[in-house]
């Protein structure tokens, strides 16, 4: 019953940031950037480019982008650049901005004031960026203070009142506290779809496959309802915790 609860909890909080998509679901699409020049100037500019800007922020805030971070990281350059003329070229150009401004810390609260006023009239997409970033934070598990900082800072540039935004990062925390870790092995493999028999590097292919099938998506996220980004949570640690399980014990 606590569960039901607390997923009803949520469904409501994640219904205002999703219930407006439909208006602008056409926004970041093939369509909308057909005629965009890709440059590195230009992406850096962009809505798109300036959120990878701010991923990066908050993926290194605590010092150090890990696996799973960096898996994530790795498919939303793809998830992105699949909007965008010529997908290679765009996804080698995010890539350059996320590695140049993941050591940066002394732009963070302009980048996140420019993207900010980008957007500064669509709340509800204000609240799409800055719930996908404490996604990424709490992915792990948990969210350290250097994180919790850095999250602060943007929400405060784009303007995002303080309730609505300890709204959002409050339920993830506690969706995060109430789901039940794993600790049958044999569930493990079988969520995987893997078996002990298989080689670690099967294996590995099957949890990556399985990152991509079910992280959250930020493009795709505009025609997803309410529940999408904690669904997409949920599964994603599940997965990773699946394979951090069988990697131990395959040791």
């Amino acid at each position: 019953m606590g569960n039901i609860i607390l997923f009803a909890i949520l469904g409501a909080v994640f219904y205002w940031i999703f219930s407006s998509y439909k208006r602008y679901s056409t926004e970041y699409s093939k369509e909308a950037f057909k005629n965009m020049k890709i440059t590195k100037e230009s992406l850096k500019n962009s809505d798109l480019g300036l959120f990878v800007a701010l991923v990066a922020k908050v993926a290194k805030a605590d010092g150090k982008v890990d696996a799973l971070e960096a898996q994530l990281v790795g498919i939303m350059f793809d998830d992105i650049a699949a909007v965008f003329p010529e997908p290679e070229k765009t996804k080698d150009i995010l890539k350059e901005i996320f590695d140049e401004q993941k050591d940066r810390v002394d732009n963070i609260e302009s980048l996140a004031q420019t993207l900010g006023q980008a957007i500064k009239r669509d709340k509800a997409k204000q609240q799409q960026f800055i719930g996908f970033l404490i996604q990424l934070a709490f992915i792990d598990g948990k969210v350290s203070q250097s994180e919790e900082e850095v999250l602060t800072v943007i929400a405060q540039a784009f303007e995002i009142d303080p309730k609505v935004y300890h709204g959002i990062f409050d339920q993830f925390e506690k969706m995060v506290k109430n789901r039940q870790p794993q600790t049958n092995i044999e569930d493990a493999y079988k969520l995987l779809g893997v078996s002990e028999n298989d080689d670690i590097s099967v294996i590995k292919k099957a949890y990556r496959k399985l990152v991509k099938q079910y992280h959250p998506d930020i493009i795709k996220a505009q025609g997803k309802d309410e529940a999408y980004l904690e669904e997409a949570t949920i599964k994603t640690q599940e997965i990773n915790e699946a394979y951090e399980m069988i990697k131990k014990a395959k040791r």
